[in-house]
Parts: structure tokens; C-alpha cells; sequence
């Protein structure tokens, strides 16, 4: 597959998991008589993973998450001058599916997006459980290491065929099941970003968070899964 190819991926991917999470978020919260509530919340950022990993998983790898990117990189699994590209599409993807989902959800004039937000992610104030940032931090990076350690671990050489996708949309799913009432749950650098622009105020005063906490949790998972070895192909053609 060309860069161009698998930007394009990445773009319709990290547009489908934002467009899909965050829409199921912002209706569920503003209109509760027809939400879906926590369970469906959380069911629908996993089912965006699962599906797009068997759409695009064999053009780009389908990681629609600037974590991921540099997660894999750090575990050998991904070069690093693919880096820059696959986070720029996954970034623009998540802003373009942002603005279509505020430009959809302004069409009901119950919509406040000073009230009812766009599904950002934010501590202390912004935190759904008015969580402190401490523990947001915290959470964010335990729960990459640990999204980092299923990718990892399920896309191994040495693991069962086929599987993949599901354990890690249902991995997806357990996080946001424990984390949304703390964070609104990120793990995902271009999540956080594509509604936080939308959002602004403290939502993009507190991005910086939601970029540093995932990228540091992928980069320790990463280097804890060499540990275990690996029989998935490194970035060099050979086997770990």
C-alpha cells in the first residue's frame, strides 16, 4: 500500500471512530429519553475499532490513534518515518468528524454545545465525576499501557487468527465502561482533539493531558511487550 493509501485509511477510520463514539456521547447525554446510556457509549467507540479493523486493517493497520502509532513504534511493530503521516490523517480525521457531528446535532434546537459539549475529554471541572487531575492522568495512562498491551498481544504472530479486531474493540469497550466517568475517557490523542476544537475553552486547555498520559502509557507498553518477544513482523522484516 502507497503513504497515500494508508493516510487515506487512517483519515476514514479515526473519522468513523470520533464520528461514531462521540455522536453516540453527545446524543446519549443531550437527549436522555432517547440515549443509549454508559453500556451503549462505550459498545460504540468498541464497535468503531472492530469494524474498521476489518475494513482498513490490511491497508493501514488500523490504528486510528497517534498512541497506537507511537505505541507500535515503540514495541518494533512500526517505522518510524510512517509516524508523522499517520498522525496528521488521524488528527484531520478527528477534527472533520467532529465538525460534521456539531454541524448534525445544532440541527435540533434543544442543542447547546455550551451546555451539552461535543463529548471532550477533561479533568477537575470538565471530568464527568469531577475526578481531579491527578487521576486523570493516572487513568489515562494505565488504561494505554494496558489498550497498548491487547494490540500488542492480539495482533502477535503467535496469537489466535482472526481474533484481533474483537479483542481489541471489546478491550476498547471495558476502558470507557471504567474511565468515562473520570476522563470522558481518551486514550486517544486525535479523539481528544477533533471535539476539543470545536468545544474550545477548558476543553482545549486541558488537550495537553490527553496527548502527553496516552502517549506515555503506549510508549511503556511498547517497551514491556518486547519483553515477551514477539512473532509478528518488526520494522525490519524479521521476526522478534
Amino acid at each position: 500500500m502507497t503513504a497515500i493509501q494508508k493516510s487515506l485509511a487512517e483519515f476514514l477510520g479515526t473519522f468513523w471512530l470520533v464520528f461514531g463514539g462521540c455522536g453516540s456521547a453527545v446524543i446519549a447525554a443531550a437527549f436522555p429519553d432517547v440515549g443509549i446510556g454508559l453500556l451503549g457509549v462505550s459498545l460504540a467507540f468498541g464497535l468503531t475499532v472492530v469494524t474498521m479493523a476489518y475494513a482498513i486493517g490490511h491497508i493501514s493497520g488500523c490504528h486510528l490513534n497517534p498512541a497506537v502509532t507511537i505505541g507500535l513504534w515503540a514495541g518494533g511493530r512500526f517505522p518510524a518515518n510512517e509516524i508523522p503521516a499517520y498522525i496528521i490523517a488521524q488528527v484531520v480525521g478527528a477534527v472533520a468528524a467532529a465538525a460534521v457531528l456539531y454541524l448534525i446535532v445544532t440541527g435540533n434546537p434543544d442543542y447547546d454545545i455550551a451546555v451539552n459539549g461535543l463529548a471532550a475529554n477533561g479533568v477537575g471541572e470538565k471530568s464527568p465525576g469531577g475526578y481531579a487531575m491527578g487521576a486523570g492522568i493516572a487513568i489515562e495512562i494505565l488504561l494505554t499501557f494496558f489498550f497498548l498491551i491487547i494490540i500488542l498481544g492480539a495482533t502477535d504472530g503467535r496469537a489466535p487468527a482472526g481474533f484481533a479486531p474483537l479483542a481489541i474493540g471489546l478491550g476498547l469497550t471495558l476502558i470507557h465502561l471504567i474511565s468515562i466517568p473520570v476522563t470522558n475517557t481518551s486514550v486517544n490523542p486525535a479523539r481528544s482533539t477533533g471535539p476539543a476544537l470545536i468545544e474550545g475553552g477548558i476543553a482545549l486547555s486541558q488537550l495537553w493531558i490527553f496527548w502527553i498520559a496516552p502517549i506515555i502509557g503506549a510508549i511503556l507498553a511498547g517497551i514491556t511487550y518486547k519483553f515477551f518477544g514477539s512473532n509478528a513482523p518488526d520494522i525490519d522484516g524479521t521476526k522478534g
